[in-house]
């Protein structure tokens, strides 16, 4: 039995028991390699998202007609990477045994790794969808093999060969996209190719990893590592609509730093990202 955040992102008041998706902040942000302050997403777009419609006109569907749990933010703790990951993949595991689907809001790209921890071992062939900017696919970073910069690769630790579709990578170390052509299924720069990815892991458990510096920083300045050149909105937005269909066991949206955008914008963006990406996966 959990009780709901005093304080809800819009539209998502429901009672645990009755909901079949569950948010939950990550303010976790303490392997950032360039810029911090992605601890702070959560509580900003809780906030800012009362400025939004809980309607969608791109899908016509409202949040007020389907059932949504907040859980708050995980009170993760400082100075002990491994540690925080245990919180997440402990509370993500909880709400998997209760049947319901887990959506997190980061945090650095980090966090993803203990939800995907979670997510496998309830379903063993887990298969992981990444909207990013970058491969995240390095062994280490400085040394540290926990790292928003290696997160992919431990993810891939966990899932081996032919599991992990990246899409819209644009930076990496050339190790890395070397790497990457052995081992993982990386599409650079936009999202083509993601319509037949869908058709090859229909009816497969599907964790879906969004970290918005994959947009453009022109519409997205809001972040810790921007990299000139993503996607626009639109076709975020298209690309969350064409993966909706499938099995999503999990999901995260990540890497909003509101403190580098003081107009607002990029945290509104990050709140419609998350208003559609929960309507998309609820019937």
């Amino acid at each position: 039995m959990m009780s709901k955040n005093v304080e809800t992102f819009i539209g998502c008041e429901a009672e645990y028991e009755e909901s079949k998706v569950v948010i939950f902040g990550a303010p976790f942000d303490s392997t950032t390699s360039f810029r911090p302050g992605t601890r702070f997403a959560s509580r900003a777009m809780r906030g800012d998202s009362f400025g939004l419609e809980t309607y969608s006109p791109y899908q016509d569907k409202d949040l007020e007609d389907i059932a949504v749990f907040d859980g708050g933010d995980l009170e993760l703790v400082f100075g002990n990477t491994e540690r925080a990951l245990s919180q997440i993949e402990d509370f993500t595991e909880q709400v998997l045994a209760d049947g319901k689907i887990p959506c997190m809001i980061g945090g650095e790209h980090l966090v993803t790794l203990g939800a995907v921890r979670a997510a496998a071992k309830k379903y063993p062939d887990l298969h992981v969808i990444q909207f990013d900017a970058h491969t995240d696919l390095r062994e280490d970073y400085l040394g540290e093999p926990l790292s928003h910069a290696t997160v992919i690769r431990r993810v891939w630790d966990l899932l081996g060969d032919g599991r992990i579709f990246q899409f819209g990578i644009r930076s990496g170390d050339r190790s890395e996209f070397q790497w990457g052509k052995e081992h993982v299924f990386t599409n650079k720069f936009n999202f083509d190719g993601l319509d037949r990815v869908a058709r090859q892991l229909a009816g497969k458990p599907v964790y879906l990893t969004i970290d918005l510096d994959v947009l453009d920083p022109s519409v997205f300045p809001g972040t810790g590592t921007p990299e000139a050149g993503g996607v626009s909105f639109t076709e975020l937005l298209q690309a969350i609509f064409q993966v909706s269909g499938l099995n999503i066991v999990g999901c995260d949206v990540n890497e909003l730093s509101p403190v580098y955008d003081h107009s607002g914008v990029s945290t509104a963006v990050a709140c419609k990202v998350l208003r559609e990406l929960l309507l998309s996966i609820v019937d």
